[in-house]
């Protein structure tokens, strides 16, 4: 079956129901072979329904393909003054189904969601060493990136780790933003200034892989960490994201003019 095949025939929609939200849990095993006291359990995915968050699935038939979790959440400035928001949690879909744009509708469908009940912001952390990810984050969505979290989840049992710190950093999805309506209706990025970049390199993955490798991928997350962490502290934000034709990425840091939060 081809690719547009494929993606006329899911559907976007909330889950609902025990049942499906035991599929969204399944699926987690799938995705990110957790152990099992790491899955977020099908009670939360009840809570986040009822609480005011999100849990949309992808759906192939009655097959759960995809899903996205959010709960909402509250900063407070410096003032006190609180902003609501949505803490996007997990985004998981299955592998086979991958590549077909199913995490782009979600992600799409849960920005729709959120501006319908009057969010302007979704936040989810991502491993700032997955180049994909990355790239779909920031130059697809438009998230901005200005915070870092060493070792965010502590020791995870999922092989995608490998045992490495979960260092991971805040993506900032400002929902009805200049920047990101822009980018979403002309899928042409924001153009400004680079000030500083950060690169990892594409090796990244066959030295995760790899136990003798395992201290390359180690300094490489201890030197970016280093690297950002002092352009955050000075000022500078994420704002693109470069891949050559190696595939290397470089996080490519400058000044955002739509200051908030």
């Amino acid at each position: 079956m081809s690719t547009s095949s494929v993606i006329e025939q899911i559907v976007i929609r909330n889950c609902k129901g025990t049942q499906e939200f035991d599929a969204c849990v399944e699926l987690q095993r799938d995705v990110w072979r957790f152990a099992e006291a790491e899955l977020v359990p099908m009670h939360l995915f009840v809570v986040a329904e009822e609480i005011g968050g999100q849990v949309i699935g992808a759906f192939d038939g009655r097959e759960l393909v995809g899903f996205v979790l959010a709960l909402p959440g509250v900063h407070r400035h410096a003032q006190g003054t609180p902003r609501a928001y949505l803490h996007s949690h997990l985004l998981g879909v299955r592998e086979s189904y991958r590549n077909t744009h199913v995490g782009g509708r979600l992600k799409l469908a849960q920005r729709q969601d959120a501006m319908d009940r009057g969010f302007d912001l979704v936040e989810w952390t991502f491993d700032p060493l997955e180049i994909k990810n990355a790239y779909f984050n920031i130059m697809k969505l438009g998230a901005i990136v200005r915070r870092y979290s060493v070792n965010h989840y502590g020791g995870s049992s999922s092989p995608l780790h490998r045992g490495l710190p979960t260092d991971r950093v805040i993506a900032e999805w400002w929902l009805k933003s200049n920047r990101v309506t822009n980018l979403l209706e002309s899928g042409q990025p924001p153009v400004f200034q680079p000030i500083q970049q950060v690169n990892v390199p594409a090796q990244i993955y066959s030295w995760r892989k790899s136990e003798s490798d395992l201290p390359k991928a180690a300094e490489i997350q201890s030197r970016n960490r280093e690297e950002l962490l002092r352009a955050f502290s000075q000022g500078l934000t994420v704002l693109g994201y470069d891949r050559d034709q190696e595939l290397n990425g470089s996080y490519l840091l400058g000044h955002w003019p739509e200051e908030q939060l």
